[in-house]
């Protein structure tokens, strides 16, 4: 290889336009700088790409689990967890090899007809993952404010013009907002738990996989556990914002440096992203345990966090708002990074060339229209928009093999990645686990076209 084919790779990069161009390379990164220091002027992305892994489709499946099977399924959210790390490095890795985004790399290196199946996959994708986080904003902006739900929907459409300013101001603004955020949902959390006082040997024991996650009921749950953490979009968005620090891509030592910090990055986050989702499932599990049939919507947790028959002695209303505020944060958290996946897949994949805002808006729009149509058809409810929520985290977990099994082959190439290929042993892993995830998902689906089918 091959360094002379990897420079083929980036020329036509190159010839086809930088992912997110408008961000690509332009955070400074110190030379010749201490580890912390370095580690700082990486740090950001793998915030972004954390922010997926604990999305509002993720809370109802970690709550709910902690509160029907205590803490049995907390290995579960620990598997998971490993698995986003292994393959948002895979992501990130090709990006800065390469400097192709993962739509981009689809695009260059398959043919016309698989390209547009994945296109068309990846965009509904897309829509599934957008869907989530309006309606977990517009939920949230009712809980706390009194807001219709049709009012708060059209409301998050004003988060697409918030970001196009962010973006003016800089990449780091946006990796900064993020982490704050971020923050604040963690510091609530703990709060939470810490208050309801949970088990320490139930969290150890919880812990290690236990034989009974395997039994019908507690299969399920976790499966929807697995598939609402590994999300498609993230891939595809680790790929391009790996590419916005300034790195010398003519320097193989520059490149490794990069593959390095970018590595700490990704997988300190994505341990606070699964540390989150552990909290999540700990409070189910300390505080709701007994009442998991009633705690099916977040509208069920934010009153149940009021009620002293099921939030035993520290139900409070300041509760309920500290949740409300947590699950806002986490909607505008994913809004933000949605809408910067939207742009790469259309740029990636098709090379549509339109003004930046208008594509932004298109995206979000996309997303507000099935919401829109599920409030007005069957009534302005929390009920009916919890039920898009869990149809389109079903979606994701179909989708998410047309976007993993690409992954992997291309960070599997030599041809493509050179010394940077994966190891034997990541490899190994990455495809034991795109089958895992695979099976699991076709499961989950099963399993939910069941319960459908039941109800007529």
């Amino acid at each position: 290889m091959m360094a002379e084919e990897v420079k083929k790779q980036h020329n036509r990069a190159n010839i086809e336009g930088a992912s997110l161009e408008e961000v690509n390379g332009t955070v400074e990164v110190p030379q010749n700088a201490g580890f912390w220091r370095t580690l700082w002027a990486f740090s950001g992305p793998g915030a972004l790409v954390a922010v997926g892994y604990m999305d509002p489709g993720n809370w109802i499946t970690s709550i709910v689990g902690g509160a029907q099977y205590h803490y049995l399924l907390l290995s579960v959210v620990v598997i998971s967890g490993i698995i986003a790390m292994i393959m948002q490095y895979m992501a990130a890795k090709l990006g800065i090899v390469t400097r192709m985004d993962l739509a981009q790399a689809i695009r260059d290196h398959t043919n016309k007809p698989i390209g547009f199946v994945l296109w068309i996959m990846t965009e509904l994708a897309i829509m599934a993952t957008d869907i989530a986080e309006v309606i977990g904003g517009a939920i949230a902006l009712q809980l706390l404010f009194g807001i219709p739900l049709t009012v708060g929907v059209m409301l998050t459409i004003l988060d697409v013009f918030l970001l196009l300013l962010l973006t003016k101001l800089g990449f780091r603004k946006i990796e900064a907002i993020v982490i704050t955020l971020i923050l604040s949902i963690l510091g609530i959390f703990m709060y939470l738990v810490i208050l309801s006082k949970p088990s320490f040997s139930g969290i150890v024991s919880g812990l290690v996989p236990h034989a009974s996650i395997l039994k019908h009921d507690q299969l399920t749950l976790a499966l929807g556990i697995i598939g609402a953490t590994v999300m498609p979009h993230n891939l595809y968005l680790h790929s391009s914002i790996s590419q916005t620090r300034d790195v010398n891509h003519d320097d193989p030592v520059e490149i490794k440096n990069a593959l390095k910090f970018t590595t700490w990055d990704s997988n300190i986050q994505l341990i606070g992203a699964t540390f989150i989702n552990g909290l999540l499932l700990i409070l189910g599990a300390a505080l709701f345990f007994g009442h998991g049939d009633q705690l099916q919507a977040f509208g069920d947790l934010y009153r149940a966090l009021s009620d002293n028959n099921i939030a035993k002695g520290i139900a409070s209303p300041v509760l309920s708002t500290l949740f409300a505020v947590a699950l806002l944060a986490s909607g505008q958290n994913s809004t933000i990074t949605g809408t910067l996946t939207g742009q790469i897949i259309m740029e990636g994949f098709i090379h549509l060339k339109i003004p930046m805002w208008a594509r932004r808006l298109i995206t979000r729009l996309i997303a507000v229209v099935p919401v829109m149509i599920a409030a007005l058809v069957w009534g302005s409810t929390e009920g009916a928009l919890d039920q898009l929520l869990v149809y389109s985290q079903v979606f994701l977990s179909i989708a998410l093999p047309f976007t993993m099994i690409p992954l992997i082959w291309f960070t599997d190439s030599e041809k493509l990645m050179g010394e940077h290929k994966n190891p034997k042993w990541i490899s190994i892993i990455a495809w034991l686990s795109a089958i895992f995830l695979t099976v699991l998902n076709v499961q989950l689906v099963v399993n939910i076209v069941k319960q459908f089918i039941a109800l007529f």
